[in-house]
């Protein structure tokens, strides 16, 4: 199969080759001069395009190897058992067909142009698609933070709607693994249901760093840093551009306002009909930048072009001075067209927290002033009940507050055997219940390791549950049922009709805890 791919490509490139060299010389005999100068010019720039052709069927062929090897590969380790899909695979999705030419140390190095797959299940033909970028930070790490920040609120059809990428812009193997391990660990059931991928480029990718030329007063170390971050977005954008309709920009040091998926998707359809280059859901650097996902081409091309001379920000706006401004007129009807290009969406939807830069020793106190405050608590209307706790409240942010949908519960740190106690006035029959914990700019304060119980008020239906005749319930204590338990800070989930009516609901927490706890959800549907 491969070396009739080889063939058929290398006479495809002889044919193109010349047919390009035949057109190039082309002479009109009934002239009486034979201009030499000038075919001479068509000729070498035959060769130049023939040299371009025989690159780009070069890189063709490699990517359909490529392709073959990674079917037999995963064919291979699906028979042995060990291999999930889509995990620790390859792409041959180039980044762009120009960038050999670019970055001409590309050419000794064809897979270059492909992302390793650490983490993915390839979904595409969503609306949106996020993009972030990470790389090692000396002082903290907020990756894990961003994600769980951007899956907070998602519904089960916003989450098919969408994907998000991780690109690891680090080539040292380790620290590619250990972000991977970390989202595999934090978001296994999201990574398993496609909406998380996680994704790497080789180290050829990158060129010889040391060669940059300083320029605006810049030291070299930062003419290095904004260098790769172009080349970063660059890769990243290529990857993600044939997934989505839409492609956002993030950074992996973010926090995101409570419905941000929709309201992207609303406010980008609404301007379907008109022309624009991007939006903004946020007013700092390159963060909540929302991309057509078919004008990305031409945006890394350029790039690309550029990518040694200045910031990536700055790029962009001068894509937007060459697409509408006139050098006859003056710099405010340039900067009114630029503004007519780009679309600012307030409030802001995105919010930079994090403190360190992924430049060494750059502190970076950035703020979003039109971001606002994040909604604390989320209210429901629950049914009557007694609710008490083992963990001692915080201020007045009490238990019953949060149950009456009034305030958010912030319990001191939970120990093992510590509960939340829900006794209703009357048995029900619950058929929906959520429990959320952690707040969107406090994550990290939410129940880890715990159970959502229920006591049925048929003692017959714990005993099914102990002979096994409920196999989806387990026994808990003094007459409990465990119905459920605490993903990333989020209970959720029905209640079989077996059980019938229940008396009272239970959180018990299963081990120690090093942080507080603080419930800014409580739901339950009868």
């Amino acid at each position: 199969m491969r070396r009739n791919y080889g063939t058929l490509l290398i006479l495809l490139c002889m044919g193109c080759i010349f047919v390009i060299w035949q057109s190039s010389h082309r002479v009109d005999y009934s002239l009486p001069q034979v201009d030499f100068v000038g075919l001479f010019d068509r000729l070498q720039q035959a060769e130049h395009r023939a040299a371009e052709l025989t690159v780009e069927l070069s890189l063709v062929l490699k990517r359909l190897h490529n392709v073959n090897d990674t079917v037999t590969n995963t064919s291979s380790s699906q028979t042995e058992g060990e291999a999930r899909e889509g995990v620790n695979a390859s792409t041959s999705i180039a980044i762009h067909p120009n960038a050999l030419f670019y970055l001409p140390h590309l050419r000794q190095h064809e897979d270059s142009l492909v992302a390793s797959v650490h983490l993915g299940k390839g979904r595409s033909g969503v609306s949106l698609v996020l993009g972030i970028p990470t790389v090692r930070r000396q002082k903290q790490s907020y990756l894990v933070n961003t994600v769980a920040s951007l899956l907070y609120d998602l519904s089960a059809k916003q989450k098919n709607d969408m994907v998000i990428v991780i690109f690891v812009a680090e080539s040292d193997p380790g620290f590619v693994s250990s972000v991977t391990e970390d989202i595999q660990k934090n978001f296994a059931a999201d990574v398993s249901a496609g909406l998380v991928e996680v994704i790497s480029p080789p180290a050829s990718f990158y060129p010889d760093f040391s060669a940059l030329k300083s320029t605006f007063g810049d030291s070299q170390d930062r003419v290095k840093w904004r260098t790769k971050q172009n080349l970063d977005f660059s890769f990243l954008m290529m990857y993600c551009q044939p997934k989505g309709t839409f492609y956002v920009q993030l950074e992996d040091d973010i926090v995101a306002k409570l419905g941000y998926s929709d309201t992207m998707k609303t406010f980008a359809n609404s301007l379907s009909s008109e022309d624009w280059l991007y939006l903004e859901f946020s007013q700092l650097g390159f963060i909540g930048k929302l991309f057509r996902s078919s004008d990305l081409p031409m945006i890394v091309e350029f790039f690309l072009m550029f990518h040694k001379d200045k910031p990536i920000d700055w790029l962009l706006d001068h894509i937007l001075w060459v697409k509408v401004c006139n050098p006859e007129k003056d710099a405010k009807h340039c900067s009114s067209e630029k503004n007519r290009m780009k679309r600012r969406h307030k409030p802001s939807l995105f919010q930079h927290v994090g403190l360190h830069s992924s430049l060494p020793g750059k502190i970076q106190n950035l703020k979003d002033k039109d971001f606002g405050k994040q909604p604390l608590f989320i209210g429901h209307e629950n049914p009557g009940a007694e609710v008490s706790s083992s963990l001692k409240h915080y201020q007045s942010h009490t238990l019953q507050k949060a149950y009456r949908g009034q305030d958010f519960f912030w319990g001191l740190t939970p120990t093992t055997g510590d509960y939340i106690l829900i006794r209703f006035h009357q048995p029900h029959r619950v058929q929906r219940y959520l429990f959320r914990s952690g707040k969107i700019e406090t994550i990290a304060d939410r129940f880890y390791n715990t159970t959502v119980e229920v006591q049925p008020k048929d003692r017959s239906v714990v005993e099914r549950v102990q002979k096994g005749e409920l196999p989806q319930y387990q026994p808990s204590t003094s007459g409990f049922i465990v119905v459920g338990s605490f993903v990333n800070g989020v209970a959720e989930g029905t209640v079989d009709a077996a059980v019938q009516e229940v008396t009272a609901m239970r959180l018990l927490v299963h081990t120690d805890s090093d942080v507080w706890v603080l419930l800014s959800e409580i739901s339950i549907k009868v």
